[in-house]
């Protein structure tokens, strides 16, 4: 998925934002993506810094999300391995189609690397959005920077 996809979700809010996506590279957007992280992650969630910067970066397909003045307000990573990670999205801005958006992006991203499944840790609280995009729990629940998490997968093919 190169260049822009519009998205909006009336699903989740009567008046739906328009937002883009883009497939990018940490190299070319580390400012931003590192910028969301850390008010998502470690300011707001409390994850430790040296768990949020976990070196796996680089080797990741990174969709950063911006709104109609091209601000960032959500991301998320596609790891080689096919594990998606750190979707992220600013308070002011959840609950409005952003999170599923960035979801489906990183979907196809692996759909296009012909990857046979998707994985995730989901922190318990989000399950419900990830069951409800076509993930399944797999095991019980977990800790990772002291946020209960869920193992869970979903086929591609």
């Amino acid at each position: 998925m190169n260049g822009l996809n519009r998205a909006s979700s009336p699903r989740y809010n009567e008046n739906p934002m328009a937002i883009s996506i883009i497939e990018t590279r940490w190299d070319e957007h580390e400012a931003a993506l590192r910028a969301l992280r850390q008010q998502v992650f470690i300011d707001e969630q409390h994850v430790p810094e040296e768990l949020e910067w976990d070196g796996e970066d680089k080797d990741a397909v990174h969709f950063l999300a911006m709104d109609a003045e091209k601000n960032p307000i959500g991301c998320i990573r596609l790891l080689p391995t096919g594990q998606i990670s750190r979707l992220c999205v600013l308070s002011e801005q959840r609950n409005n189609g952003v999170g599923s958006s960035l979801l489906v992006a990183a979907e196809e991203a692996a759909r296009a690397k012909s990857m046979e499944e998707i994985f995730l840790h989901a922190q318990t609280h989000a399950t419900s959005f990830y069951e409800s995009a076509g993930f399944s729990v797999s095991g019980g629940i977990f800790m990772d920077a002291n946020i209960p998490h869920r193992q869970m997968f979903k086929p591609l093919l």
